[in-house]
């Protein structure tokens, strides 16, 4: 079996029968079981006996003894960071068969995601949507532009709440930072040899997935390089009808010392996406939720033309304003659902004719023949790094992400972003150590520039207008905007500049007390342009459309764990923490410039308790947080929001022996939207449970009548979609003879579809399974995805759509792989 080498302390080490009792202890709290291998640890040659090298055979990777930057900025371990975070290992992702970033859920506590139209594009954390970071460097949002891409990571550390303040302005509820293939192994040296696997996988639906990486040196006349290759090739069909997938992925990573004291490291990665979203099913009720009832019926005919498509000139005709209650905002005089009755709908374009009920397929969901996602997104980063013979060490991180992106969605929304942002940060570090400790420091000035353009249609969407079991005709397919180019909701181009100077401090006592101390300063140079020709209803005033502002704005955090007997230790931290309120395409748009609401904080108070026992191989934690937005009148309802979120979080993984490996998790989470809570109210798309006093739903499914919620309590306020309380374990059990049996499952509380709470969604258990098999150079691999056949949902977009349309998640899929190592 192989040996993964990680560095910990290993004064944490020590077992004792107490540390066994605590462990026990905290795995009951953690309410868990998870992962799996086997285990051995054996000092280096010349290693100081405190602070050991590991080797951990068979397990994975998934003990958090191994120094983790990616929080702080320091390399310590998990294990010493004052933070709630996991790790996943490439070793991980590898042997439970992890393809996107809803696989995750069953390897970290706190980072349930609802659907944002079905892309995996970034995690919801605590509760609210999250972000990606590449190396440490933040990229552009993605809520769901693009599958964020798994199978090129050789770790992914999952971060609950903001990040430090060294990383920039970040959201609420966390970050999930990818760390590509390195070109180096694990004790920092060049490889000496080449290695690397080629894979096939065949999978259910017509799934094709090609991959392949190498890592090896390179010499070009004197000077040694170590590089590191990936590539990625998808050809897939799709369990649902008008879906599937083709993805290119490659990526590089290259390293050199030009000298004992410098070293540089550079490399990238280009995905091509191009695929569908997926809204899912339409025309929501209870019954439809329990048993599959599908109200049927055709929308009136719109389109005069003849061309197959309604314009929005089609529509305003027969409707002014759009198909909502006679293309206002209400009925009877009142916003609210409750004054919405059959007569608002009397002889309306509203109506459905040929209506019925019938049993509606999975497969049959709202994606159209020609909807597309298609995502073009390119990642580069150069790194130059000065190491003094005294230990201080200067660091360059020049960082570039861009995406080109094109929407289209038959139901009436389309939309476009062409952006990009180049971002240079300096982090200056120098490390002391005396007989009172260890004490870290680090300087760090940066800039980041963000260009955009970005467009977007959604003043006309019409979920319910299609039957499902017809599909999309001239009564139901939108001419969108970015077909005509023309007519847009928004259509705007801007730039924004943010200067910023951070310093942490880490102060490790040799008494046991660590302190890590932090604080930022951003200001923005924010330019923001309505291009007016493209827009259908562009704002009379010409202030409104051109604007341009600066902000400043602070970050800070303070942290402090002390190291008790018996390998526990608890810590704390309260931080403020700065974002940016920009939208999908990374756009501000200059209304918000001009009111100055593009930057807001939020604040974190979080207390947790972990420890490591049975010399490194048991390692448990336990965290309750409070985290809130101090400015609730700011809020972007796709990727940044207002919210309030209060939890528990809880993890075990232990390496039992050295073939198993168990993990578990638990989480429990309240998330309160607080612009809801402080208007009282919240703009919704209202579904057919909203309208109680409608008699007959076909009355209005032909268009979206739209409103407000009440919002009267902080109950009502709560986040839809998020389980209250979520459980999960892995296992992996690894044979002497190459077979290796891994499993996981996650159970979900039931929850509300929608802010309204008018449909509920069941609570489940999803279980999946694998196997695998190697033999000198080849490796044969099984995954068993949903392997009860477990009938559940996800919601989707629960402030705007939550009680409109679900996304019925898919039944028992295989997987099976044949990978050649070398």
């Amino acid at each position: 079996m192989p040996n993964y080498k990680v560095s910990g302390r290993k004064s944490f080490g020590a077992a004792s029968q107490h540390g066994r009792s605590a462990a026990l202890g905290l795995a009951l709290l953690s309410c868990t079981a998870l992962t799996s291998a086997a285990w051995a640890q054996t000092p280096e040659p010349g290693d100081a006996p405190g602070d050991a090298e590991i080797v951990v055979t068979g397990a994975l990777d998934a003990l958090p003894v191994k120094n983790v930057g990616s929080i702080f900025g320091f390399d310590k371990t998990i294990l010493e960071t004052p933070r709630s975070a996991s790790t996943i290992s490439s070793e991980q992702i590898e042997r439970f068969g992890i393809t996107d970033i809803y696989d995750l859920v069953a390897q970290a506590p706190g980072t349930f995601t609802n659907s944002f139209f079905g892309v995996g594009g970034a995690l919801d954390i605590r509760g609210t949507p999250g972000e990606v970071y590449f190396r440490g460097m933040r990229r552009l949002d993605n809520p769901g532009n693009y599958p964020t891409p798994i199978g090129a990571s050789d770790r992914i550390d999952i971060v609950r709440g903001p990040a430090s303040p060294i990383y920039g302005p970040s959201k609420t509820g966390g970050y999930m930072n990818f760390v590509p293939k390195s070109a180096r192994v694990a004790d920092g040296k060049l490889r000496d040899k080449a290695s690397g696997e080629l894979s096939y996988t065949r999978g259910s639906w017509d799934m094709n997935v090609v991959k392949g990486n190498i890592s090896g040196p390179l010499k070009i006349g004197e000077q040694e390089f170590g590089y590191s290759l990936f590539g990625q090739y998808e050809d897939d069909g799709s369990y649902y009808n008008n879906m599937w997938t083709k993805q290119t992925i490659l990526q590089g990573s290259f390293d050199t010392d030009l000298s004992d004291h410098v070293r540089i490291e550079w490399g990238g990665q280009y995905q091509n996406y191009k695929g569908q979203q997926n809204g899912g099913w339409n025309r929501l009720t209870q019954a439809l939720v329990n048993n599959g009832t599908y109200i049927t019926g055709q929308a009136q005919p719109i389109d005069t033309d003849g061309d197959g498509q309604i314009s929005q000139q089609e529509i305003n005709v027969v409707s002014p304003g759009g198909l909502s209650i006679f293309g206002g905002f209400g009925c009877n005089g009142s916003p609210f659902a409750a004054s919405i009755t059959d007569a608002c709908y009397t002889n309306s374009p509203l109506n459905l004719t040929n209506t019925g009920t019938t049993k509606l397929s999975r497969r049959n969901v709202l994606t159209g023949k020609d909807d597309r996602l298609v995502n073009r997104g390119t990642t580069l980063y150069f790194d130059a790094i000065y190491t003094a013979d005294s230990g201080f060490e200067l660091k360059n991180q020049a960082f570039y992400d861009s995406y080109e992106n094109m929407n289209e969605n038959a139901y009436g929304f389309s939309q476009f972003h062409d952006s990009w942002v180049f971002e240079d940060k300096i982090v200056a570090s120098k490390t002391f150590e005396s007989d009172a400790g260890k004490f870290a420091f680090q300087l760090s000035p940066s800039v980041r520039y963000t260009k955009y353009k970005h467009g977007d249609d959604f003043n006309y969407e019409y979920f319910n207008r299609v039957d499902l079991t017809v599909g999309y005709d001239a009564l139901s397919d939108r001419l969108l905007s970015t077909e005509c180019d023309c007519d847009y909701t928004n259509y705007v181009v801007g730039h924004y500049t943010d200067l910023a100077f951070a310093g942490l401090a880490d102060l490790d006592f040799a008494f046991g007390l660590d302190v890590t101390l932090g604080a930022r300063y951003d200001h923005l140079d924010v330019k923001a342009t309505n291009i007016v020709s493209k827009l259908e209803a562009p704002d009379a005033n010409p202030v409104n459309n051109n604007a341009s502002g600066s902000k400043g704005a602070w970050s800070w955090s303070a942290s402090a764990n002390y190291k008790l007997p018996l390998g526990l230790i608890p810590y704390g931290t309260i931080a403020k923490q700065s974002t940016v309120i920009a939208g999908q395409g990374a756009e501000i748009y200059p209304t918000d410039v001009l009111a100055g609401t593009y930057i807001s904080a939020s604040k974190l108070y979080e207390a947790g308790l972990k420890g490591s026992w049975l010399d490194n191989k048991l390692y448990a934690a336990v965290s309750v947080y409070k985290q809130k937005r101090t400015d609730y009148n700011v809020q972007s309802i796709t990727v940044n929001q207002s919210v309030e979120t209060k939890g528990l979080e809880a993890e075990l993984r232990w390496s039992v022996d050295r073939h198993l490996l168990i993990t578990g998790a638990y989480t429990h989470t309240n998330v309160y939207n607080l612009t809801a809570l402080h208007d009282g109210t919240l703009f919704s798309f209202f579904g057919i449970e909203d309208l109680v006093n409608v008699t007959d739903p076909t009355l209005f499914l032909g268009g979206q009548p739209i409103g407000l919620v009440p919002i009267n309590s902080k109950s009502d306020s709560k986040r839809a979609g998020i389980p209250e309380n979520m459980y999960s374990a892995t296992a992996t059990y690894a044979f002497d003879f190459g077979l290796a049996l891994s499993g996981s499952i996650v159970h979900v509380d039931s929850v509300y579809s929608g802010q309204s709470q008018a449909v509920k969604l069941p609570a489940y258990t999803t279980a999946d399974l694998s196997a695998s098999f190697e033999t000198g150079p080849i490796l044969l691999r099984l995954v068993v995805k949903n392997a009860t056949n477990e009938k559940y949902f996800r919601a989707n977009f629960t402030e705007l759509f939550g009680s409109t349309i679900v996304l019925p998640e898919r039944p028992r899929s295989f997987q099976a792989s044949v990978v050649y190592k070398f």
